[in-house]
Order: C-alpha cells, then structure tokens, then sequence
C-alpha cells in the first residue's frame, strides 16, 4: 500500500481500526446514525439522488491530519456547504476520493459508511451554536 508521506503510520493503523468500528456502528441493524459535536453534514446532493445525507466525522481526521492536508492541500473550503462536493469528483480523487480512494482509505463502494445521516438533514455544522446566535441577520430565528 502505497501511503503519503504525510499520513503517519501509526495514525493510520489506529484510524483503519477505528474505522471498522466505526463501521460496524453504523451498519447493525437498527441502529441510529449519530454525529459528533463538530461533524459536519454533507447533503448539498445526496438526497436528490435518493442518497442519505453525509455524515463526515471532522474530529476523526484533525487527530489523525493538519489542517492543512484537507485545507489546503485538497482544497476544502472552511465553510460546511462551501464545496461543490460530489461523486464524480470523488471517483476522480478529488476532495474525499484523494484519500478514500481503496488503497488509504475504503473506497466508494461502500455507500452506507459516509452516507449514514438521517434523511432531512440539511447541510451543517453538527452542534455549532451559530444558528442560535442573535446577528443582524438572525434575529429571533
């Protein structure tokens, strides 16, 4: 497997094992998707395509990555619903396909793993307090 210089080893074995938790989470029956304080959700196309929303899980890869790496490196604005994000993109190894492309990272033909939000979900930070802020353009909302 060929790894980036810039993904530590270690990081990497403890992220693949942490993965396949949370993997397996994710996919017992019945269970309930869940996410993070932090996490953002990603459903700017997914449910037009009879897709659930994306749950990507931000925290899970600052420990493992700079910010830098996604930021600037992969080009990933710093705005949840900034980035024109979508599958073919990814399949060319663009934006989450640079790593989750079946050699770093699974690949895309395991759906249920990044597309494991509740439907109805719109595109957010999960759990920023900004939409509870009274701003000019906010108020009483």
């Amino acid at each position: 497997m060929s790894v980036p210089k810039w993904v530590n080893p270690k990081a990497l074995h403890a992220g693949l094992l942490a993965s396949v938790m949370c993997a397996a989470l994710v996919m017992l029956p019945g269970s309930k998707a869940w996410a993070e304080y932090g996490d953002v959700v990603i459903n700017n196309y997914s449910e037009d395509s009879d897709m659930r929303p994306v749950v990507f899980p931000h925290w899970f890869h600052r420990i493992r990555f700079r910010c830098k790496v996604c930021h600037g490196d992969l080009g990933f604005e710093f705005q949840a619903g900034g980035n024109d994000i979508n599958m073919l993109k990814i399949i060319d190894g663009e934006y989450c396909g640079a790593c989750h492309n079946g050699n770093i990272a699974w690949g895309v033909e395991n759906c249920e793993l990044c597309h494991s939000g509740k439907p109805g979900l719109e595109t957010h930070v999960h759990g920023s307090t900004l939409k509870s802020l009274v701003t000019p353009g906010n108020q009483g909302q």
